[in-house]
């Protein structure tokens, strides 16, 4: 069976939409405070957490960094930190 994008899309949306209101306030709320707290964190402000800059300031992520750094680049963004939380 052939599923198009604009299925996807479409189921995506619906999805979505289903959700209580109150679970979308709490993942943009999730989302804003991890946000916050990368940019605090960024000490050299590159858009990129180093294990040495989670390492005082984030050390849940710090712990974690090897998972959440799965392409081995040896940082991790805001959007890497946020798809492991939604989870």
């Amino acid at each position: 069976m052939r599923i198009c994008l604009k299925q996807i899309s479409l189921f995506a949306t619906c999805a979505f939409l289903t959700l209580p209101l109150s679970a979308i306030a709490d993942n943009a709320s999730k989302n804003r405070e991890i946000s916050e707290r990368f940019a605090k964190c960024d000490t050299n402000h590159d858009g990129k957490l180093t294990r040495e800059e989670a390492k005082d300031c984030m050390p849940r992520i710090y712990d974690h960094f090897s998972y959440i750094d799965s392409d081995g680049n040896g940082y991790v963004t805001v959007a890497e930190i946020q798809a492991i939380a939604d989870n």
